[in-house]
């Protein structure tokens, strides 16, 4: 059988999806430095179970390991989540009230991103942050492009009635 546990075929898997799989699941999630370690640890995976995966098989390996792993994790810390900290303290140059402002903007937009079903989010993140044309999120997704319009469509609308003058 044909698996990845060649060291060229393995760096290459790694090349092509590493970025991709790390956006995703820090787009569905919003943890930069969780979404950092479920990657490398379903690559560590991969690895330790290359035999078991060939290379056709490896980039959906990867999401959904990354995926399960980052999930377990968010069990883990639900209740630590609870009380931890909001507030951090910045030093600005800037007048209190743009900064009022500009938190006040930023937290109506963390909420209306927060507020979309998560694969609208994702779909929305991937797509504007990410620059995924539809059909790359659809095949990410497991769905077809007209079920990626629709979402898209409707994270625009939420994202519109929620935040006036995006």
């Amino acid at each position: 059988m044909d698996n990845v546990c060649e060291e060229q075929t393995f760096s290459s898997v790694f090349k092509a999806n590493s970025k991709t799989i790390f956006n995703y699941i820090y787009y569905k999630y919003g943890n930069e430095e969780k979404a950092h370690d479920a990657v490398q640890e379903a690559f560590v995976k991969l690895w330790e179970n290359c035999s078991k995966v060939a290379p056709e098989k490896a980039k959906s390996y990867l999401y959904t390991v990354a995926n399960n792993l980052y999930l377990n994790v968010l069990k883990a810390e639900k209740v630590r989540m609870k009380y931890a900290d909001q507030h951090s303290s910045t030093i600005s140059n800037e007048s209190p009230e743009f900064v009022l402002e500009e938190k006040q903007f930023q937290k109506k937009l963390d909420d209306a991103l927060n507020s979309l079903p998560e694969n609208q989010r994702t779909t929305f993140l991937l797509n504007r942050i990410d620059g995924k044309k539809y059909a790359e999120i659809a095949e990410l997704e497991g769905v077809g492009v007209k079920a990626i319009e629709k979402r898209m469509h409707l994270a625009l609308k939420t994202l519109r009635e929620k935040i006036d003058g995006i």
